[in-house]
C-alpha cells in the first residue's frame, strides 16, 4: 500500500479533515482493495503489525523527558497513527468488517463493561 495517510487529488474521494469512520474505510477500500485482498489476511496483519511498531518508535521520539519532540518527530508521530488506522481499515476490509458497526461496543452504554487499568 502507498501511504495512505496521503491524499490523493485524483481519487474520487478528497475527504475534509473531519470524515466519518465509514468514509475513510471506504476511501481505503477504493484505493487498496484489489491488492490488499490479494495479499490475505496474514501479510496484511504483518503490515498492520509493523506499523505498530513505527508507532511505537514515534511515540518514545516524542515522550523523553526533559526533551520536547521537534517538528519532524511531531510530523512522523502523526503520520504513523495514520497508516495504523489505515491498515487497520485494510484488515478490516478484506475480512468484510465494517468498522463502524463495530464501534457501538462502545458507543452504546449499556454494552460497555470494565476498563482496563
Amino acid at each position: 500500500m502507498n501511504n495512505p495517510s496521503q491524499s490523493n487529488p485524483e481519487d474520487q474521494h478528497s475527504p475534509s479533515a473531519d470524515f466519518s469512520i465509514r468514509e475513510f474505510q471506504e476511501l481505503i477500500k477504493d484505493r487498496y482493495f484489489a491488492s490488499d485482498n490479494a495479499r490475505g489476511t496474514a501479510g496484511t496483519f504483518l503490515y498492520l503489525t509493523e506499523e505498530f511498531g513505527e508507532l511505537a518508535t514515534a511515540l518514545a521520539n516524542n515522550n523523553r523527558p526533559n526533551r520536547p519532540p521537534n517538528e519532524a518527530e511531531r510530523m512522523n508521530l502523526e503520520e504513523e497513527f495514520a497508516d495504523v488506522l489505515a491498515w487497520l481499515a485494510t484488515l478490516a476490509n478484506i475480512n468484510n468488517v465494517d468498522l463502524t458497526s463495530t464501534l457501538i461496543k462502545y458507543t452504546d452504554p449499556n454494552r460497555v463493561q470494565g476498563v482496563k487499568e
